[in-house]
């Protein structure tokens, strides 16, 4: 029984790109590590688990000027020009609001980031991948998905960012889409869970965080 549970296990964990050196993994069973800070942080409204970080989905927004999302979570990165900078984690959640999302996203400051996560868009539970720069907002990719529970990345080089996806038990890492960065200053990781109902106490969870960087020649 303990063999098959450390299997399941590993098929969520995301996968390193090859020659990429890990800089910091969390699990968050004990809650965010040293490093990570909440920007309009609600202490009721988050809590450490065996399975990770939950999070309760509160109304807000961080697609465009509203800003105002709860709980943002940032830690800063690596520039991206010294290496390759890979950043994945394990998202679980079940949203049951137009636009509820949990998002990793490569993040400036409010205005400006790139995200990649679970959102239900019209009914459909989706991968969305999207642009934003100076509050202007550009959608990437809208990706039907069928899990629940999705590892998503970014894998960053230069000025160019990529996201991926990948739902337990698949192989492969499959694209979402690309773009530049809109560079404002230092570059953050950041995780984002918005755009919840205000009716309903709804929690979703992140386990299994990874920050690599693979050094440049």
């Amino acid at each position: 029984m303990k063999l098959i549970h450390l299997l399941a296990l590993a098929a969520l964990l995301p996968a390193a790109v090859p020659g990429a050196e890990t800089i910091w993994e969390d699990s968050f069973t004990n809650g965010p590590a040293t490093g990570w800070t909440w920007r309009r942080e609600d202490p009721a409204g988050w809590r450490a688990s065996p399975a990770g970080l939950e999070v309760r989905v509160q109304p807000g927004n961080m697609w465009g000027p509203g800003n105002n999302a709860r709980n943002v979570l940032v830690r800063p990165v690596p520039d991206p020009g010294a290496g390759e900078v890979e950043v994945a984690v394990t998202i679980t959640n079940r949203p049951t609001s137009q636009y509820e999302q949990v998002d990793l996203v490569w993040y400036y400051d409010d205005s400006n980031m790139v995200k990649i996560g679970q959102e239900l868009v019209d009914g459909q539970l989706s991968i969305v991948m999207g642009r934003e720069q100076a509050d202007r907002t550009r959608t990437i990719a809208i990706i039907p998905l069928d899990s629940f529970t999705v590892s998503v990345r970014l894998l960053v080089k230069g000025d160019r960012l990529r996201g991926q996806f990948r739902k337990p038990g698949d192989a492969a890492w499959r694209d979402a889409g690309e773009c530049d960065l809109p560079v404002k200053g230092s570059p953050n990781i950041s995780l984002q869970f918005y755009q919840g109902s205000p009716q309903m106490e709804h929690w979703a969870r992140v386990s299994n965080f990874r920050l690599a960087q693979k050094p440049g020649p």
